[in-house]
């Protein structure tokens, strides 16, 4: 069993042209040889992501997904130069080598970078790692630093200052999520009417300090090193990173991480092993993160709310696409209940909440 992460058969309907992407490989990276295969990397429910591999060199290919995308999302130029140009003050960005604007070569705009040989944990810790208790502490330790280390980036530095607008991003964040929900909504989505509410009526002040906000920033996001799986060498998918409050973005974070003690309904959609032993709760997570930050969060809840939200309203507009015909994933049929669940705990949440 290898534990690099691994490509697979492509899913019917999302096939790539291999003649043109070779042409146009060719035309834009020298010492091409031969013709590529080409394969789906499973994982992820936005952005394709294919392998494209060479004799000699193996290649990562993203492109928008098939059918409606929200206006703003999905733009390969913007997460190209991200790539580019953050590597200067992050060194965990891939290479990325070319965009290719030409919608024509295969039906959308796509960008190609390099392939980071490496482990991506999923749902489970893979017991090959042979990783103690304490061993996977650290290395949660470890993902949590990379993360205090992207929001410490100096931006302006890396010529990003205006890859967003801090000013105002809490408010925006909040009203632009309500909006796109509303928007994706379904005849059998939950409203969120409360939550809304209490997203609106308890809004903090801008983070003092503003950082690069990854939006995504998850363990199924960041490669290990296959020789020594305790160290992070690759963080993926800036699709959504811009500038902002970077507690937001741990809210983000803290909707994905389902420790051991939560119920099983949140379990069955896990997608990384937080909940193995040794990793740190949401709430230890939290702490250790304003440690390394040298700050105090003291509204833990309302962070942690709004990431379940903006985690529902993701769900919601993937599963929208599905409602309607628009992708045959049949993973995505079960997104709705994902969304329902999410509105649960976020319901729960705020009923304990002393904000």
């Amino acid at each position: 069993m290898t534990l690099t992460d691994q490509a697979s058969t492509i899913r019917e309907g999302e096939e790539l042209d291999v003649d043109a992407v070779d042409r146009y490989l060719k035309s834009q990276i020298d010492g091409l040889h031969g013709i590529p295969t080409i394969r789906q990397f499973p994982g992820g429910a936005s952005n394709l992501t294919y392998l494209v591999a060479y004799p000699e060199q193996e290649f990562v290919l993203r492109r928008p997904p098939f059918g409606k995308k929200a206006k703003s999302a999905h733009d390969m130029g913007r997460e190209y130069r991200i790539l580019n140009q953050l590597k200067e003050g992050f060194p965990y960005c891939p290479k990325a080598y070319a965009h290719c604007t030409d919608e024509s070569v295969i039906g959308a705009e796509f960008y190609v970078m390099e392939r980071v040989q490496g482990v991506i944990l999923r749902s489970e810790l893979p017991p090959e790692l042979g990783l103690d208790e304490a061993q996977t502490r650290e290395l949660c330790k470890s993902f949590i630093d990379k993360f205090v280390d992207l929001h410490n980036v100096d931006y302006a530095a890396c010529g990003l200052s205006d890859l967003g607008k801090p000013e105002g991003y809490v408010q925006r964040q909040i009203e632009g999520w309500i909006d796109r929900y509303q928007k994706a909504a379904t005849p059998d989505a939950p409203s969120w009417g409360p939550v809304m509410s209490w997203l609106r009526d308890k809004m903090p002040a801008d983070h003092h300090k503003p950082g690069i906000v990854h939006n995504d920033y998850r363990f199924d996001n960041v490669i290990l090193d296959p020789q020594n799986p305790m160290q992070i060498i690759g963080v993926l998918d800036w699709e959504m990173t811009t500038i902002g409050d970077p507690l937001m973005d741990l809210g983000n974070t803290l909707a994905y991480w389902i420790e051991a003690g939560d119920p099983q309904p949140m379990q069955l959609i896990r997608r990384q092993p937080s909940h193995a032993p040794g990793m740190l709760t949401r709430q230890e997570f939290a702490d250790y993160y304003a440690e390394r930050a040298g700050i105090t969060i003291d509204n833990l809840d309302y962070y942690y709310t709004y990431g379940l939200f903006r985690l529902a309203g993701i769900v919601q507009q993937i599963y929208y696409r599905f409602y309607h015909g628009q992708t045959q994933d049949k993973r995505f049929a079960s997104f709705i209940h994902m969304n329902k669940l999410l509105e649960q705990v976020s319901l729960s949440v705020i009923g304990k909440s002393a904000l």
